[in-house]
């Protein structure tokens, strides 16, 4: 009977998660199909609950708000604006500004973020990383230059889009030197193709066809020790290396 005194010490343990089950059926409403089965079989029961009724609802319930966002991703938009015009708070203004980063509306993004900036409840790195790319694609270069010091340094930002922008907007308002050294953290092998083409380019313009050369070659010798699942969306970046090396060949 040894079995039945260790099964009757985690017993109790057995019969909270059966009132846990029960209450919360009773609660939803579901009790006509469930309680019977919480009751009668307590721990097959109550597992079988747990996961149809909570667990499996809830990640049906992030599908569906992912794939609405997907499809008509105003109408997060606009669920986001009444819920920080109910409660105007850093995390709300966050949310807002990244879900129209998402989509496109670059001004509304960089107004949120810059309202986010100076805040102490803001996790500040994130929130300038993504106001360099809201700045990026308005055209603002000189305002990146302003913001970008404060997340430089961060060891994450050279793998965050944030870094290449920097690196162009230093290219693009004529401080080459700068943009150079930028163009230079990020040109780490096996990673980062698109920013290396562009140093790839930035060396072209500069005249220094020999060393955009090494640039180009070397990449294509990466890639040709990865498979197509590991280069993913940098196939692109690839290809247009081999252009630039052979020109003539499409």
């Amino acid at each position: 009977m040894a079995w039945f005194s260790q099964f009757s010490e985690y017993y109790y343990i057995i019969f909270i998660l059966q009132g846990i089950c029960a209450f919360h059926s009773i609660r939803r409403g579901t009790q006509s199909k469930w309680i019977w089965i919480i009751v009668f079989l307590p721990l097959i029961g109550s597992l079988a609950y747990i996961f149809t009724e909570i667990i499996q609802k809830r990640q049906v319930a992030v599908v569906q708000e992912n794939l609405v966002s997907f499809v008509n991703p105003s109408g997060r938009i606009k669920k986001l604006e009444r819920n920080l015009k109910f409660s105007d708070t850093i995390a709300n203004r966050i949310y807002l500004a990244d879900a129209y980063l998402a989509a496109g509306q670059y001004d509304e993004a960089a107004s949120l973020y810059e309202s986010c900036l100076n805040h102490s409840f803001t996790s500040g790195d994130e929130v300038v990383k993504n106001l360099i790319q809201a700045y990026f694609y308005l055209g603002r270069f000189e305002s990146i230059l302003q913001v970008a010091p404060k997340v430089a340094n961060d060891m994450t930002f050279t793998k965050s889009p944030a870094g290449l922008m920097y690196a162009i907007a230093l290219e693009k308002c004529g401080q080459a030197a700068l943009a150079e050294k930028e163009y230079i953290r990020l040109n780490a092998r096996f990673s980062n193709y698109e920013a290396r083409y562009k140093y790839g380019l930035f060396l072209q313009g500069a005249g220094r066809h020999d060393e955009a050369k090494k640039i180009f070659q070397t990449m294509i010798e990466e890639s040709e020790h990865m498979t197509r699942s590991e280069l993913g969306e940098s196939v692109q970046w690839i290809k247009k290396a081999g252009q630039e090396l052979n020109p003539n060949v499409q």
